[in-house]
């Protein structure tokens, strides 16, 4: 591979529309982008979404890693097609971890079915009263260890049936105080809180094996000091934690690096050299082309200078190519 298809390989980017005009399959090329991901700009219906996907991989000449947020309640992208599950918070009072394992497998049959590789679920955040309502009822509640439970389930009903799952956000933004969508929030918890309520249903999504972790754009003073340094950009907590001491060896990917909590630190691409210092495999930017070129370029221009390593590139390619040979799609 050339400099520029690793880069690419490491960007999942949004695309406008719900058919593939020339434009953007040049960008696509351009940018030699890995995946990209749904929303509901993109789907009218599944034969459309189906013909989406084609159209994509055809352009690219290859499959692409086709993701997309299907939480269930208020969190999902696709209106026809699938089964609506009610949200977390819902789940979590009322139903059995059998009874999500279900709920897992038949996500996982209606979405490998429209095209998709990766389900960016389960939310493991477990929620905190008087928290912002950003996770709110996205959350399985405030026990972690039924949030644990579920979570597990969730990604072992889908898993099996060849869904990737996502645990996200890590290590837990259930009492985040301010919406990251708009603003860089700080969770100031002590470690032993972290440890015995937030990553507890993290370590249970990752014994049974999830394919990915997505990290969180929040401050988390007592995990790594340096100032304003979001989960995003902390090799504490994306080297050290999750990869060292969580013993994770799957793929992780960033929250959108789009999102307001990183807007006010530096461009985006800068943002996406310190996403991938810290150990990111997989980057999101979803909606803006020309942030998609600003990443691809500013990465590329890291690798070049010998600020990003690549031997690391070739490694994140590596677990990223084994995750795809165990989660194929069919044609």
């Amino acid at each position: 591979m050339t400099l520029e298809e690793r880069v690419g390989a490491q960007l999942v980017a949004g695309i406008p529309g719900t058919r593939l005009t020339p434009e953007v399959a040049d960008h696509l090329r351009t940018i030699h982008a890995g995946g990209w991901i749904a929303f509901a700009r993109n789907f009218t219906s599944p034969e459309q979404f189906r013909a989406l996907v084609k159209q994509v991989d055809e352009a690219m000449g290859r499959d692409m890693l086709v993701m997309v947020d299907h939480e269930g309640g208020r969190v999902v992208r696709f209106t026809r097609g699938v089964t609506p599950f009610p949200e977390a918070l819902t789940v979590g009072a009322g139903h059995s971890p059998e009874w999500v394992t279900r709920q897992g497998a038949i996500e996982a049959k209606e979405l490998l079915a429209l095209g998709v590789d990766v389900n960016l679920a389960p939310c493991v955040d477990v929620f905190v009263e008087g928290a912002d309502p950003v996770i709110g009822t996205r959350s399985y509640g405030s026990d972690p260890h039924r949030v644990a439970a579920l979570g597990a389930a969730r990604v072992q009903g889908s898993q099996r049936q060849g869904l990737m799952s996502c645990a996200k956000h890590f290590p837990g933004i259930g009492a985040v105080p301010k919406d990251p969508h708009t603003e860089l929030p700080t969770v100031g918890l002590e470690w032993s809180a972290m440890r015995t309520i937030h990553l507890v249903p993290f370590i249970e999504a990752i014994k049974v094996g999830v394919a990915t972790i997505m990290s969180s754009h929040v401050c988390y003073p007592m995990l790594d000091p340096s100032p304003g340094t979001p989960a995003t950009f902390s090799r504490r907590v994306i080297r050290d934690l999750l990869r060292g001491e969580l013993g994770f060896q799957g793929v992780i990917l960033s929250d959108d690096l789009e999102m307001g909590a990183l807007r006010g630190l530096t461009a985006i691409g800068e943002a996406a050299v310190r996403t991938v210092d810290a150990g990111h495999d997989l980057l999101l930017v979803c909606s803006d082309l020309d942030a998609q070129r600003a990443v691809f370029q500013a990465l590329c221009a890291a690798y070049q200078a010998g600020h990003l390593s690549v031997q690391e590139s070739e490694e994140r390619i590596a677990r990223i190519a084994q995750l795809r040979q165990k989660f194929r799609r069919s044609p």
